[in-house]
């Protein structure tokens, strides 16, 4: 595995330089301090793994993963950083990250990590997989079936502002029966008035 490191902090750059080199089946075809020094020779260095920091000078780490796959698709990128937020993380990501490995993992999490990436894994330290865990759990679930289509047009009304007696009008029907299909809202939606009913509509995609 052929790995490039980009790293602003030197002492570290140089650390992780002879920790991987000192590792058998790795091999540091090139160490930078900026995103601009590796995109200079990137290809030339042929790697197969490109390490690096989030918070460069300059170009920053997230720019330079989207910039390094633009150019060679097949990189595998880990970030490595401090952060732990979700902008930063799904940034990353959605750059091109495969891999994110927070900084004060030990050495060997670290190497581990990084062959896990080059045999086509996504390793993340816990915390990060925890969010981006979350990320998925927290997606609204569309429950589109658990109002009726008249339901469902009463509910959009209500999002809109209308009075019952407006809902009845436009949908040809008494108030009297939008007061009862409101009613049953609610009970589905276990909402207790309008802003609660119209927010949980939201939230189960019905609206």
């Amino acid at each position: 595995m052929q790995i490039v490191i980009v790293e602003d902090n030197r002492l570290l750059l140089e650390n992780l330089r002879l920790l991987l080199n000192g590792e058998e089946g790795i091999k540091v075809t090139g160490a930078f301090g900026t995103a601009e020094e590796a995109l200079t020779v990137l290809e030339q260095c042929a790697p197969d793994v490109m390490l690096t920091d989030l918070d460069l000078p300059g170009i920053s780490g997230i720019e330079l993963t989207r910039l390094a796959k633009a150019r060679l698709p097949d990189l595998d990128i880990m970030a490595y950083t401090i952060f732990e937020d979700r902008e930063t993380v799904f940034s990353a990501i959605k750059a091109g990250a495969s891999g994110y490995i927070l900084k004060g993992s030990s050495p060997r999490e670290l190497i581990e990590s990084l062959n896990s990436l080059y045999r086509g894994g996504a390793p993340m330290s816990p915390k990060i997989a925890r969010k981006v865990i979350q990320e998925f759990q927290d997606e609204p679930v569309c429950e589109d079936n658990l109002l009726s289509q008249r339901e469902k047009e009463i509910v959009k009304g209500i999002e809109q502002g209308l009075t019952y007696k407006n809902i009845a009008e436009k949908l040809f029907i008494s108030p009297h029966t939008v007061h009862t299909h409101i009613k049953n809202i609610y009970e589905k939606l276990q909402a207790k008035d309008r802003p609660e009913a119209i927010s949980k509509a939201r939230r189960k995609g019905i609206i």
